[in-house]
């Protein structure tokens, strides 16, 4: 796939130790595109990512995908923990819950769709890793956000849907759910903020952190192996 890239190289990278299974997607959470950029950057601030797409839609390139940018921080998915030498980060430009979080322009979510599909095709990796920072680092992280468009990428299955159809509640106790996240690829250390995580991917309409009918269905649907 040709995709239009702007080179903004940065320092900040060292070898990856494990082949690409991940696709993490983050918010900037700074006020502009151009401050995240000098950030991303910066020798001084030790923090990169493979892409930086704004919100124009510009995509800029700041690490090369051969090498292990520093984006996840401490973080947890599927038994793997060190998050950075397993994935490709992308950092999307927006506020963020701290300085006014707001809706994804579509012009940027059309240039994520392609960005994605490009990366996880040659990589070959499974919908179930194309993942935001929340989900790998629950206790830490609500990036990109309960606003973040997974259903743009899910229907062109770049990344899993939230099951709706034909839910039935298994009726576990809070600590068979918790441990069902786990086993779905959470970190459930800190159990709220895990349930939290998942209700900002999976439910985010209402993100209470209290485990019901609903979260445990979602979360069988998610588990049960379905027919392609």
């Amino acid at each position: 796939m040709d995709l239009d890239l702007i080179e903004r190289p940065s320092p900040n990278f060292d070898e990856r130790e494990l082949p690409v299974s991940m696709i993490v997607l983050h918010y900037t959470g700074m006020p502009d595109g151009e401050g995240a950029l000098d950030r991303l950057t910066s020798p001084e601030a030790k923090v990169s990512s493979h892409y930086l797409v704004d919100e124009d839609g510009s995509i800029y390139r700041l690490v090369d995908e051969t090498k292990r940018a520093w984006h996840a921080g401490k973080s947890r998915w599927r038994g793997i923990s060190d998050i950075n030498s397993a994935s490709v980060g992308i950092e999307i430009v927006n506020p963020g819950h701290e300085f006014g979080y707001r809706a994804f322009p579509d012009e940027q979510i059309a240039s994520v769709i392609p960005l994605v599909a490009d990366i996880k095709e040659r990589h070959g990796i499974g919908r179930g890793n194309v993942v935001g920072h929340s989900d790998v680092a629950p206790a830490r992280k609500e990036d990109p956000g309960e606003l973040f468009p997974w259903h743009a990428l899910a229907k062109r299955r770049l990344a899993l849907p939230s099951p709706t159809r034909d839910l039935i509640d298994p009726y576990w106790t809070d600590a068979g759910f918790l441990l069902a996240l786990e086993r779905f690829g959470y970190d459930v250390t800190d159990a709220q903020k895990a349930v939290i995580a998942f209700q900002r991917r999976f439910r985010p309409d209402l993100i209470d952190g209290i485990i019901d009918g609903e979260c445990r269905a979602k979360l069988l649907a998610l588990l049960l192996p379905r027919p392609q």
